[in-house]
């Protein structure tokens, strides 16, 4: 990388500095965050790398080793969109810190990032949160890594236009090797959970199948579960849909009079309560209602919440049915990209190997796995 830095924009005007952000994957608290609602996600190993040096001149320039499109953007329009290209996620960082009343300055970028596009493993909040650690340093601005977590998001939001929670960024930004982050989205109390899995180990399964319909679907989702807030903030007082107990939903579920909302409604309630429910197994030791609670946790975003789509389905299917598997389920928004599995040590080649091929006899796509190592979050290199 640093070869192609210079490569791209010379080697005389000093030495760049290195910055990584893994990406992330969640266990179980699928479509939680933006309720207000308890996840649990950890860091990977690997990530997005960002070679990043001051150029003294008004202008920020992108480069990277995943997508031919390069730009070139002098500071009067650091705030406009390029497009739907992949440089509004470092431009909307940027767009951050000058709203936050930083002053920017020139720099030469580029990324390399070995997370898999489209696969929901989260390549957009970590392009972001490096892009965050590496300029929260080189400006010398010493934000706190929460509110770094925060202009992450805001970035997703507000330039991007992706209605995302803050779990992703949170987990990339605040991750620890060989822990999970139990967090709770609305008020950001968060701990550290060792992740003592024992003979068992985390293996991620990419579909291959692209999440074309994950970002429409995405803020449909949300415009939905605000409706069913609506209709149940008539019998309590709710901030979000995580502020009913499952045992609340039972009685009060036919307040929301469309039974699709009270589907959506529902899993989002439900999948809270797993959440907790599995932070607590994890805490025992009880891997086994943990990995039974992964697959509640599918069968409800299949049924109740619809985002898994044949591919997913079949990925998790297949996992089911092999001997060693204590759990799996989609991970991510869902419409595509992974699965994530507890596996044990000694049947991971067994499962990687009947897994994909039954995968590729159903769909005619060739599945990728990875055993996961846990990372740590964002930082200098």
């Amino acid at each position: 990388m640093k070869a192609k830095f210079q490569g791209i924009y010379g080697s005389e005007k000093g030495k760049p500095e290195v910055f990584f952000a893994p990406g992330r994957v969640n266990l179980i608290g699928e479509h939680t965050d933006y309720n207000g609602g308890y996840v649990f996600p950890c860091a990977l190993s690997f990530g997005t790398y960002l070679i990043i040096r001051k150029n003294n001149e008004k202008v920020v320039r992108f480069a990277t080793t995943n997508f031919s499109y390069k730009a070139e953007v002098p500071f009067g329009k650091l705030s406009e969109k390029q497009g739907s290209e992949w440089v509004n996620y470092p431009l909307g960082v940027i767009d951050q810190f000058s709203r936050n009343g930083f002053a920017i300055e020139g720099f030469d970028m580029l990324f390399s990032g070995d997370i898999p596009n489209g696969a929901g493993l989260s390549s957009s909040a970590s392009i972001e949160m490096v892009t965050a650690v590496a300029l929260d340093d080189l400006l010398g601005t010493k934000i706190n890594r929460i509110e770094l977590v925060k202009m992450g998001r805001a970035a997703e939001n507000e330039f991007v236009g992706m209605n995302c929670g803050i779990m992703d960024q949170f987990a990339i930004g605040m991750g620890k090797t060989d822990a999970a982050i139990a967090l709770n989205c609305r008020t950001l109390e968060y701990q550290h959970v060792k992740l003592q899995l024992g003979e068992y180990a985390i293996v991620i399964a990419n579909t291959n199948k692209r999440r074309e319909l994950a970002d429409s679907k995405y803020n449909e989702r949300v415009a939905e579960c605000a409706l069913a807030l609506k209709q149940l903030r008539t019998v309590k007082e709710m901030t979000d849909l995580s502020d009913m107990v499952l045992a609340e939903f039972n009685q009060y579920s036919y307040l929301i009079t469309d039974p699709v909302i009270r589907k959506r409604a529902k899993h989002v309630i439900s999948e809270n309560q797993r959440v907790v429910e599995a932070i607590d197994a994890l805490s025992k030791n009880d891997l086994v209602t943990f990995g039974q609670l992964m697959n509640q946790s599918h069968v409800s975003l299949k049924e109740d919440y619809e985002v898994t789509g044949f591919e997913l389905d079949t990925i998790v299917n297949e996992a089911w049915k092999i001997e060693g598997v204590l759990g799996a389920r989609m991970t991510g928004a869902g419409f595509g990209g992974c699965s994530v599995n507890i596996v044990r040590h000694d049947k991971i080649d067994d499962f990687i190997s009947k897994v994909g091929a039954n995968y590729t006899e159903y769909t005619g796509l060739i599945a990728e796995f990875y055993v996961a190592a846990i990372g740590n979050g964002a930082g200098k290199l």
